[in-house]
């Protein structure tokens, strides 16, 4: 039986992450939010919604949320696997119903969702090259066939969460992670997603100097 947990990062999302975790709750009943210090009500929206929230004092970064997450989705003994979703609408929850249900069927121990297997995600020309240059990094750097490295939706297994210990706070934590999984060799996929880029997401950090940092990040860290 499938009992997974869905992690979502937090941090001032107070007019957008209620409808979220409304939409996550209609599939998957266990939801955690991570609320990296925000000062705009967000973990009041979110446990109104339905929401556990763990809170952190300050602002840490996204990569310190995720393992904060990953670790209390452990504390629950009948925990089958994580899910990585982020808190600005960005994420469809039935790309993430599809992805656990590879999990489930034991095709995989990680599911790895790609914005480039299909063509329903609308990129600009720039980002696309950034984001290409991102998966081409990590490809060199682990061997592994990324389409998408930066891709924050994700579905682990218990096993693969257990083995888990992001240290990179903000956003290099994605090639971290990626290393990780490298490192495992677990089974592993990637699955065609949509993101949803919305005024409110772009400018919540989905902008051409976020992914020149992304970069900056990868190379320089």
């Amino acid at each position: 039986m499938n009992r997974a947990w869905i992690v979502i990062p937090m941090y001032n999302e107070a007019t957008v992450v209620g409808d979220v975790i409304s939409r996550v709750k209609t599939v998957f009943p266990n939801v955690v939010c991570i609320d990296d210090g925000s000062t705009d009500g967000s973990p009041e929206v979110a446990e109104s919604a339905g929401a556990v929230v763990v809170q952190h004092p300050i602002n840490l970064g996204q990569g310190a949320a995720l393992q904060t997450g990953i670790s209390y989705a452990l504390e629950d003994p009948n925990m089958t696997s994580i899910v990585t979703f982020d808190a600005d609408g960005q994420h469809r929850i039935e790309d993430a119903q599809a992805m656990v249900e590879r999990i489930d069927s034991g095709e995989a121990d990680i599911v790895l969702g790609s914005r480039f297997l299909d063509s329903r995600t609308k990129i600009g020309p720039m980002k696309r090259v950034v984001l290409k240059t991102a998966a081409l990094q990590s490809r060199l750097a682990t061997g592994m066939n990324l389409t998408d490295a930066h891709n924050g939706l994700r579905v682990f297994n218990r096993d693969v969460a257990s083995r888990i210990h992001l240290t990179q706070n903000r956003m290099a934590h994605a090639s971290e992670l990626v290393n990780q999984i490298a490192e495992m060799k677990p089974r592993w996929v990637e699955h065609p997603v949509e993101i949803i880029y919305t005024d409110y997401s772009k400018a919540k950090g989905q902008s051409l100097l976020n992914s020149v940092n992304i970069l900056a990040e990868l190379f320089l860290r």
